[in-house]
């Protein structure tokens, strides 16, 4: 079965599509900056990574890092000045609110060498939203800070908007409010061909099928092979995932791992187990 990640996450835009399909043979990359305390404590559970993974595919894009950084400017601006240079993209997320501990913002701008100041547009977006919540006070002012020279990332949700400064994207922290910022991001970041996958399981350890792995990978150029054990029922499986942005690669190598695992006596279950 294979999973298209488009058809989950919404079409880009025929312009960004476009764009994305200028150049099939580069591969595009991002990394992401997990920013925050409560995530490094165990208090909160991180969920953008998967969501904003999923999305860059669709751009055709690769996530090829993650890093959970505390609230600490040193950690954030080292991070930042690393990942930004080897990488296409780079995204944070956490640490753009309102109170004293949400210090992203000045760490990217530490980063980058610049100053940080009041965007005057995220400040009207801010005054508008919070007009009947009690006005703009100077906590939330805060939200409409940016490093100088940032443009803003429009957030329907909350009413404090993303920043996008280059090539690194600061979003919030907060699932839903991402998840509305990559919206109106679809379409519009250059990258390749969108990553698609199919999935098969089998009832083995993947230590008896290893070599059947690695060679079948190796005669599928563009293909990689996935192997993720699990243990249920009193039994050992394991599902195998096969990513490629060429759909007859892709096909060409589940089919030969399938007849591998067939001729030697394990069962595929087409979609995993």
């Amino acid at each position: 079965m294979r999973d298209n990640a488009r058809g989950r996450l919404g079409s880009a835009t025929s312009a960004g599509y476009a764009a994305a399909m200028a150049d099939t043979t580069r591969i595009w990359t991002a990394a992401l900056i997990v920013i925050g305390d409560e995530i490094l404590s165990g208090r909160t559970q991180d969920k953008n990574v998967a969501q904003i993974a999923l999305w860059l595919n669709v751009q055709g894009i690769r996530l090829r890092e993650v890093r959970v950084v505390a609230d600490d400017q040193d950690a954030i601006v080292e991070a930042v000045n690393i990942l930004r240079v080897r990488n296409d993209y780079l995204f944070t997320t956490g640490g753009i609110g309102p109170t004293h501990d949400d210090i992203t913002v000045d760490a990217i701008a530490a980063a980058l060498g610049v100053a940080v100041e009041i965007h005057p547009q995220a400040r009207a977006m801010l005054a508008g939203y919070y007009e009947t919540r009690g006005g703009l006070t100077d906590a939330r002012l805060r939200m409409a800070r940016v490093p100088a020279g940032a443009s803003l990332i429009e957030n329907r949700m909350s009413g404090a908007p993303g920043i996008r400064h280059g090539n690194i994207f600061i979003m919030a922290g907060v699932p839903h409010i991402t998840a509305g910022m990559l919206d109106k991001l679809t379409g519009t970041l250059e990258g390749g061909l969108p990553v698609q996958s199919a999935t098969v399981g089998c009832w083995v350890a993947e230590s008896e099928i290893a070599d059947l792995l690695g060679t079948t990978e190796r005669a599928h150029e563009g293909c990689q092979i996935g192997s993720y054990p699990f243990f249920r029922e009193g039994r050992t499986g394991a599902n195998f995932v096969v990513r490629s942005t060429d759909t007859e690669r892709l096909d060409a190598c589940v089919t030969a791992l399938s007849e591998g695992l067939e001729a030697g006596g394990w069962p595929v279950t087409a979609g995993g187990i």
